[in-house]
C-alpha cells in the first residue's frame, strides 16, 4: 500500500517530517545545486523538495499520481501542480530538463511503466533523480511515515530497474540515517547523526538517491510476440 498525498502532507507538517525534509533537501541541493532556466518536474509527492529550485527554474511542476490523490502546490500562490495517471503523463515528449521522483517509485502500480513515461518526457540530455526507501534501512518499515509504505528498494534493484527502462546510473547517494523518532533529542541531534552515520553506516541509510541519464544506446524493449497455434494434419 502506498501513502496518499494528504497523509504525506500531514507528515511533513510535523517536527519529524520537517527534519526529514531538511536532511533530504541537503543531499538534493548537493547533487543539483543550480537549475537556472531549466524545466523541472516532480513526480510523487515532491512539493517539499521542489522549492529548492522554484525560484531558479523556468518551469517547476509537481505531479501527483492519481492513486495518491490530488494536491495543490504552492499553497496560497498560483497552482503549479496537477494529477494524472502514472503511465500517461500529460506532457509532450522531451519536455523537461530534470525530473525528481520522490514518494513515487515505491507507490507506483507499475514502476516500469512509470519510468518509461519519465523517459518519454525527459529531454535527451536531461537527468532523473530517483529517491526511494532503502530496503536495508529502518524508515522503509515505519508505517507512520510515507517512506514506510509501498515497495522498498536496494541500490542493485534500482539499477536493474533503470537499466531495463533505458536509463544509465550516473551517481548514487544516501540520506536519512537518523531514526524515524519523535523524540526531541533525536531530532535536535539529526545533523550530527547524519554526518557520523554517513561515514560508518552507509548501508543502513533510510533512503537511496540515484541520478540517471538516458541510455541512448540501450536496446529498445519490445513486448513478447504472441504465440500462434499451429495445427498439424495427420497423414492418412
Amino acid at each position: 500500500m502506498a501513502a496518499d498525498a494528504p497523509a504525506a502532507a500531514d507528515f511533513y507538517a510535523t517536527p519529524r517530517g520537517a527534519v526529514a525534509a531538511r536532511l533530504l533537501r541537503e543531499r538534493l541541493a548537493f547533487l543539483w545545486p543550480q537549475l537556472d532556466q531549466q524545466s523541472v518536474l516532480g513526480i510523487g509527492f515532491a512539493e517539499p523538495y521542489l522549492r529548492l529550485w522554484r525560484e531558479q527554474a523556468a518551469r517547476c511542476v509537481a505531479l501527483t499520481p492519481a492513486q495518491m490523490g490530488a494536491t495543490r502546490w504552492p499553497v496560497g500562490e498560483p497552482n503549479l501542480s496537477c494529477t494524472a495517471e502514472e503511465d500517461a503523463l500529460p506532457f509532450p515528449d522531451l519536455t523537461f530538463d530534470r525530473i525528481l521522483l520522490v514518494h513515487g517509485l515505491e507507490a507506483a502500480e507499475s514502476a516500469r511503466r512509470l519510468l518509461r513515461e519519465t523517459w518519454r518526457v525527459l529531454k535527451d540530455d536531461g537527468r532523473l533523480l530517483l529517491v526511494a526507501p532503502n530496503r536495508s534501512g529502518v524508515w522503509a518499515y515505519w508505517e507512520s511515515t510515507p517512506f514506510g509504505h509501498g515497495q522498498p528498494y536496494s541500490f542493485g534493484q534500482i539499477g536493474r530497474l533503470l537499466a531495463s527502462s533505458m536509463y544509465r546510473v550516473e551517481r548514487r547517494d544516501t540520506a536519512l540515517y537518523v531514526p524515524p523518532s519523535n523524540w526531541r533529542i533525536v531530532l535536535r541531534s539529526a545533523p550530527l547523526l547524519e554526518r557520523t552515520c554517513r561515514t560508518w553506516l552507509t548501508g543502513f541509510a533510510g533512503l537511496t538517491i540515484t541520478e540517471a541519464v538516458k541510455d541512448m544506446y540501450a536496446a529498445m524493449p519490445v513486448e513478447a510476440a504472441p504465440r500462434r497455434r499451429i495445427v498439424l494434419a495427420e497423414a492418412a
